[in-house]
């Protein structure tokens, strides 16, 4: 019986580990936690209104993820992501990217893509009702499950890696003037295309998905 008390104890931790880790990212994307700064886990506890604990420990994922870097007896210090950053992580995704989505169009069934619907379809919703977190996190979950289809759970977590290492800073501008829509919209462009069986198309969709969403960064 102490084990499964000590089980069900590291379970609740992990989840308020988690939870705060998605808040802090939260934070990052819409620029309350800016780069070059240093925040300390007792202060952001505070915020929180709970212990330092989880909330060191959710910082420490954030800095195994290149978020932020500890600073000795002081906290964490958001990491700033510059042009060169951002044109490097551009290009090896799309080094990644494209060519997969042409052989998954290739191997796919119809079934497997269209059931990305619904999730290229929030996307859209997300930027429409200006709601950037939602965006964010309905665009990495389409984005990983359709290249999850290739079979390679390797490839899916370097470009999950990628994706997080290249995250945006203080969009909410951007979602505001709704100049994430168009973005959105190139997810269903994308589908329909792989449904329709045009690699070729599906591949220059995607490129130019990677470009506007690189002009994104640059406009933020």
């Amino acid at each position: 019986m102490g084990h499964l008390k000590q089980k069900n104890l590291i379970t609740t931790r992990e989840r308020l580990r988690d939870q705060v880790a998605h808040a802090l990212r939260a934070a990052l994307i819409s620029g309350e936690l800016r780069p070059g700064e240093i925040y300390s886990a007792p202060g952001l506890a505070e915020d929180f209104g709970i212990s330092a604990t989880p909330v060191r420990e959710a910082m420490l994922d954030l800095a195994r993820e290149g978020l932020v870097e500890p600073v000795r007896n002081k906290g964490f210090r958001v990491t700033e992501v510059n042009e060169r950053d951002l044109d490097q992580y551009t290009e090896i995704r799309a080094l990644i990217e494209i060519p997969m989505i042409g052989r998954i169009t290739r191997t796919a069934a119809r079934e497997e893509l269209e059931v990305l619907r619904p999730g290229a379809e929030e996307i859209v919703r997300a930027a429409r009702d200006h709601d950037l977190i939602a965006y964010l996190e309905a665009d990495r979950r389409f984005h990983l499950s359709l290249l999850a289809l290739s079979g390679n759970n390797r490839l899916v977590e370097t470009v999950g890696d990628l994706r997080k290492r290249s995250r945006l800073y203080g969009l909410t501008a951007l979602a505001e003037r709704d100049q994430l829509t168009p973005s959105a919209e190139e997810h269903i462009e994308l589908l329909d295309l792989m449904l329709s069986g045009d690699a070729t198309a599906a591949e220059e969709c995607m490129a130019r998905h990677l470009g506007h969403v690189r002009s994104l960064w640059a406009t933020s």
